[in-house]
C-alpha cells in the first residue's frame, strides 16, 4: 500500500516554502523509486512549524517540521516513510502539546484530510448534520441551532437561530444564505483556514442554513486578497454538486440548495453586512441605515441569512451531535468553542480552539509561550484592529464575550496580537484613527471626519502641544464616534484608541513642545 505524504496547501504554509517542499518530496520519492503518494492538506495551525509534514504509519500520524526543501532528502534518508528519527521529527502529530490540548469541533478535520475529497470527508464524520437535516422540519432544524447557543463568530455575538428563525418566518419569494468571508482584520485567520483545509464543512453548513430557512440561493462572500481560499472553495462546490450534496435536490431530497464564490476587492468597510450586500449587488460598499434589517430585507431585498463562515462550519457538528452536546462546552452566554487566532511578538502562533473561558494570561503566557523577543508583554489587542488593548492587570479576563464587554473590550473575530514593551500605545492609538480615515466608506460624518480629526489630535499629543487638553479632545470625539457612527467601522474605532489611553497613560504624556527662540 502507498505511504501517504500530507504537505500543506494553506496559504500559510506556502507563505512559508511548502511548494518547494513538495516539490522536493515528489522528486525524490521519483528518484528513489518510493511507493508513496503526496496529499495536499489544510494546515494543523501551529504555525510556528510550518511547512509542517506528516507521514501516515501504523502508530498514527508522525510529523517533522518546520521543512525546508533542502531537508527533504535528510527526511528520506532517514525513513522519513516509516516515521523514521530525524532532527525535525515532532513525533505524533496528535500528540503535540499544542494540538492536544484543544478541543476541535470547528476544525476536527482541519489539517487531517484531504480538502477536496468528498469520500475523506465523510469518512471522517462529513454530511451526517446535513443528512439529519432534510430529514426534519425547518421550524426543527433553527430550534436545534437556537438551543447549541451558537453565537455570531464573525464579532457581535448575535444568536444564529434567532437570525435563522426571523428569516424563516418573514414573507418573501426567494430567500437567501450569505457567508461573510470577508476576514479582513489583523491577526485573523480562521476563516482562511477553514476554506483552504475544510471546505465542505463550510457548504454542508450553508446547506442546512438554507433547508432551515427555505432559502435556496447563497453567496460565499470573500476577498481578492485570498485566491487560495477562492480556488479551494470553487472547487469544492463543484465537486458537491456534482455528488448531488448541492443542487435541485440535496442529497436526493425535496429541498433545493445551490451556491457560489463572488469576490469583493478588500474593502474593509464590505465586513460590515449591509455594506457587504451592497458589494454583493454590484454597487459601491455603502453601509446601509438599518432597519430595515437585512433578515427582513436583504440581498436583492430578499430576506436573508448573513452569517459568518465560522458560525455555519459549526453547524454540521451541532445537527450532527445534538444541541446539548455543543452547548456543554463553554461559559455564561457563551457557548460551544472558540477559534482563538494567536498573532504578533509569540513563540508560538497559530490558531487555537478551545470552549469559552481561558483566561487571556493562559493563552498569552502559556499557550502562545510569551514573546518570540523574550521582552515582557505590554499589551494585547483582542478583535482586530477596532478591538481593545488590554494590560497585564487584566489577564485575569476569560474568553468570554460578556466578560470582555464588562471591561471595555470585544472578542470579535477572536484574533489577539501580542506586543512587548517596546511598543508606543500612543501610534497604536493614531494607527486606529488613521486606519479608520483611510478604510471608511464617508458616508457618515462621525467617521469619516472624525476619524481624520482623531489622527491630527494624537499626532497634536505626539508633539507636546496642550496634550491635557487634546486628550480630553480625543476622548470627546471619541465618544463621538462610538455613539454616532452608523456602523460598527467608526463606533468600534474608539475602543483601540480609549483602551491606550485608560491603560498606558504615559505613552500619552510626552515632552512639553519646546518654543522657538525669539
Amino acid at each position: 500500500m502507498s505511504v501517504k505524504i500530507y504537505i500543506p496547501r494553506d496559504a500559510a504554509a506556502l507563505a512559508l516554502g511548502a511548494e518547494q517542499v513538495a516539490k522536493a518530496m515528489a522528486d525524490g520519492i521519483a528518484a528513489r523509486g518510493l511507493d508513496a503518494s503526496i496529499i495536499r492538506n489544510g494546515s494543523r495551525g501551529m504555525h510556528w512549524l510550518e511547512p509542517l509534514v506528516e507521514v501516515e504509519t501504523a502508530e498514527g500520524r508522525i510529523a517533522y517540521g518546520p521543512v525546508k526543501g533542502r531537508d527533504v532528502a535528510s527526511l528520506l534518508d532517514a525513513g522519513l516513510l516509516s516515521g523514521g528519527e530525524h532532527p525535525l521529527c515532532l513525533g505524533k502529530t496528535d500528540e503535540i502539546p499544542f494540538l492536544k490540548q484543544q478541543t476541535r469541533l470547528t476544525f476536527a478535520r482541519c489539517g487531517v484530510i484531504d480538502p477536496l475529497s468528498l469520500d475523506d470527508y465523510r469518512a471522517h464524520g462529513g454530511l451526517r448534520g446535513l443528512e439529519k437535516a432534510v430529514a426534519m422540519q425547518a421550524a426543527a432544524i433553527v430550534a436545534e441551532v437556537t438551543e447549541s447557543g451558537l453565537r455570531g463568530r464573525g464579532g457581535a455575538g448575535f444568536p444564529t437561530g434567532i437570525k435563522w428563525k426571523t428569516v424563516l418566518e418573514a414573507a418573501g419569494s426567494r430567500k437567501y444564505i450569505v457567508c461573510n468571508a470577508d476576514e479582513g482584520d489583523s491577526g485573523t485567520f480562521a476563516d482562511r483556514m477553514i476554506m483552504e483545509g475544510d471546505p465542505f464543512v463550510l457548504i454542508e453548513g450553508m446547506a442546512i442554513a438554507g433547508i432551515a430557512t427555505g432559502a435556496t440561493r447563497g453567496y460565499v462572500y470573500t476577498r481578492s486578497e485570498y485566491p487560495h481560499a477562492i480556488a479551494a472553495m470553487t472547487e469544492a462546490i463543484e465537486i458537491a454538486r456534482a455528488a448531488g450534496v448541492l443542487g435541485g435536490a440535496v442529497l436526493g431530497s425535496g429541498h433545493a440548495f445551490d451556491m457560489e464564490v463572488r469576490t469583493g476587492a478588500g474593502a474593509y468597510v464590505c465586513g460590515e453586512e449591509t455594506a457587504l450586500l451592497n458589494s454583493l449587488e454590484g454597487k459601491r460598499g455603502l453601509v446601509r441605515a438599518k432597519p430595515p434589517l437585512p433578515a427582513h430585507k436583504g440581498l436583492f431585498d430578499c430576506p436573508t441569512v448573513i452569517n459568518n463562515v465560522i458560525s455555519l462550519a459549526s453547524v454540521p457538528v451541532i445537527m450532527d451531535k445534538g444541541a446539548a452536546f455543543y452547548r456543554d462546552f463553554g461559559m455564561g452566554r457563551s457557548r460551544g468553542t472558540i477559534p482563538i487566532q494567536i498573532a504578533g511578538n509569540v513563540k508560538h502562533s497559530g490558531l487555537y480552539e478551545i470552549a469559552f473561558g481561558l483566561s487571556l494570561g493562559e493563552i498569552v503566557d502559556n499557550i502562545a509561550g510569551g514573546t518570540a523577543s523574550g521582552r515582557p508583554v505590554k499589551a494585547v489587542q483582542v478583535g482586530g484592529p477596532l478591538g481593545a488593548y488590554f494590560p497585564r492587570a487584566l489577564f485575569d479576563t476569560p474568553f468570554d464575550y460578556e466578560a470582555f464587554a464588562a471591561k471595555d473590550g470585544l472578542i470579535g473575530h477572536a484574533g489577539i496580537v501580542v506586543f512587548d514593551d517596546t511598543v508606543d500605545m500612543l501610534k497604536q492609538a493614531r494607527f486606529a484613527m488613521e486606519f479608520c480615515a483611510v478604510e471608511s466608506c464617508g458616508k457618515c460624518t462621525p467617521c469619516r471626519i472624525g476619524s481624520t480629526r482623531g489622527v491630527e489630535v494624537a499626532e497634536k499629543i505626539a508633539a507636546g502641544v496642550e496634550p491635557e487638553k487634546n486628550r480630553k479632545l480625543l476622548a470627546d470625539l471619541c465618544n463621538t464616534m462610538k455613539f454616532g457612527s452608523l456602523c460598527a467601522l467608526g463606533g468600534f474605532t474608539p475602543y483601540p484608541v480609549m483602551s491606550a489611553m485608560t491603560h498606558f497613560p504615559e505613552d500619552f504624556s510626552p515632552a512639553p513642545a519646546v518654543e522657538a527662540a525669539e
